[in-house]
């Protein structure tokens, strides 16, 4: 956290839903976003323990003003996963009735998943800010793990959801993943972002809780990849 910007990382199965096995599995990170001056925050995928979501920012002296989803599959949002039922949005708006940015490729999948309503949807696209007091909030369409998959960039801070993650990159085998599309979205997108720009990524799969372009585009292999055909001949690996 800084005098400009409070942003908490937080880890399933350790900070929130300690007590969900599932949770500590999946290894989901959730943030929290606000602006210190107006104490107004959002949440960045609420899933797994939203009330206790809820209750650290408002330990922290701040109100939940929206809820920033990064793609539709249950583990960020809620619903059914594997037969395991999440908590998610659907519950979130039990607690405090919020608005929901979504890109908006992503609202018709996002509202199957977790019964919201259209209503209660704010549909973004590329380039689209919002703010947060002082705080502005650029969303990025990263299509390639979902269709719809967006990242957020505030500041020099880019939370990626499952587009792209420490040394590694998020699934494209899953309904609705597109190789190609994450190709471009990872070189011709992520990778021309100012190196110093700090990723922060939707779960903690690598080696560290969070790093950097500049780093990512040294060890990260998946940012390195000469062309589309190498790409191809890389996802059909998987």
């Amino acid at each position: 956290m800084t005098e400009e910007l409070y942003f908490r990382q937080l880890l399933a199965g350790e900070e929130v839903a300690r007590i969900n096995p599932a949770a500590g599995q999946m290894r989901n990170f959730m943030y929290l976003v606000g602006d210190p001056g107006s104490r107004q925050a959002m949440i960045v995928d609420p899933a797994w323990d939203v009330r206790s979501l809820i209750d650290v920012a408002r330990e922290d002296g701040y109100e939940v003003v929206g809820a920033l989803v990064t793609h539709y599959h249950p583990d960020h949002v809620g619903g059914s996963l594997f037969g395991l039922k999440v908590e998610g949005l659907k519950e979130m708006l039990e607690e405090i009735s919020v608005p929901i940015y979504v890109n908006k490729h992503e609202a018709d999948g996002l509202k199957k998943v977790t019964s919201v309503s259209d209503g209660d949807l704010r549909k973004v696209d590329d380039g689209d800010t919002t703010r947060l007091g002082e705080v502005e909030i650029r969303f990025l369409h990263t299509p390639g793990h979902t269709p719809g998959s967006q990242c957020f960039l505030i500041g020099n801070r880019l939370v990626a959801g499952d587009t792209l993650f420490v040394q590694g990159c998020g699934r494209v085998d899953l309904p609705g993943g597109d190789p190609e599309a994450m190709y471009h979205t990872l070189t011709g997108k992520l990778a021309k972002l100012p190196a110093d720009t700090v990723l922060y990524p939707g779960h903690h799969y690598g080696p560290s809780p969070t790093s950097t372009i500049g780093d990512e585009l040294r060890h990260n292999h998946y940012l390195k990849v000469r062309s589309l055909d190498d790409w191809r001949r890389i996802m059909g690996a998987w």
